[in-house]
């Protein structure tokens, strides 16, 4: 027995309870190899034990499953990539412990598990803060970008967090901005760029940072600059309105 997950797959309603089992099963129905192989020619994802089913299709699938955190640790013990991806939407962020959080970042073998985990989980997390901050000293490509993906999300993820959270994560952007991995430097600039979405105070500190970037004269450092700034400068730039504080930057 299987899920409904598209058009071929329909023997469960969307609110049935799904065992293990019915999961493991529904996975093997959808996968297809070839999108492996399409996946890390496209985009760069390598992985391994996977299947080869896209993000999205997971996604339907997850929408049919209550979260469960005893599932999801048994999903992702699994080792089938495909099912630690579901892993990251069916756990229940608020019971995420610092151990757990150090162990899955430690497996991350590409940026879709780890912008997954972190978007879906991390940020959502009470520990989000010190563990983002803590793996941005990461040499690990995939860890240090866990730290920046992390602190990207939460600036979505909170809404009520005052700007001083989010003022302490620009100099850990300055500090990394320099790193030269594809993987790395894209997290570093994504953080920087929705730090400046929150408000308006923090848009004009995340511009503010992205001038000190370009003084460094580093190739990396400029292409996270200046996108960012390319970014945040648009005419008519929608901002939200996320709580501020005492802190009024200028320009």
């Amino acid at each position: 027995m299987y899920l409904n997950v598209g058009k071929t797959y329909c023997t469960q309603t969307k609110n049935t309870f799904v065992n293990f089992n019915e999961i493991i099963t529904t996975l093997h129905h959808l996968a297809e190899p070839e999108k492996v192989a399409f996946k890390q020619q496209k985009f760069g994802i390598v992985s391994n034990n996977a299947l080869g089913i896209y993000h999205a299709d997971l996604k339907v699938l997850a929408k049919k499953i209550p979260q469960n955190d005893a599932l999801a640790i048994r999903l992702f013990n699994t080792n089938i990539y495909e099912a630690r991806l579901l892993c990251s939407k069916l756990y229940q962020a608020k019971n995420l412990t610092i151990p757990l959080m150090d162990y899955w970042v430690q497996t991350f073998e590409n940026w879709e598990i780890c912008d997954s985990f972190c978007m879906a989980l991390f940020a959502k997390s009470p520990h989000a803060v010190p563990q983002a901050l803590k793996w941005t000293n990461s040499t690990k490509t995939f860890q240090k970008r866990a730290g920046f993906t992390t602190i990207a999300a939460y600036c979505m993820a909170d809404k009520k967090a005052n700007n001083e959270v989010f003022l302490q994560f620009l100099p850990i952007i300055e500090r990394e901005a320099t790193d030269e991995r594809l993987y790395v430097k894209k997290a570093v600039n994504w953080a920087l760029r929705n730090i400046g979405k929150r408000n308006k105070d923090l848009h004009i500190a995340a511009i503010n940072c992205a001038k000190r970037l370009l003084l460094l004269q580093n190739k990396t450092s400029t292409w996270v600059a200046n996108n960012a700034l390319q970014k945040l400068c648009k005419p008519n730039k929608r901002l939200s309105d996320y709580p501020r504080s005492v802190y009024r930057p200028k320009l």
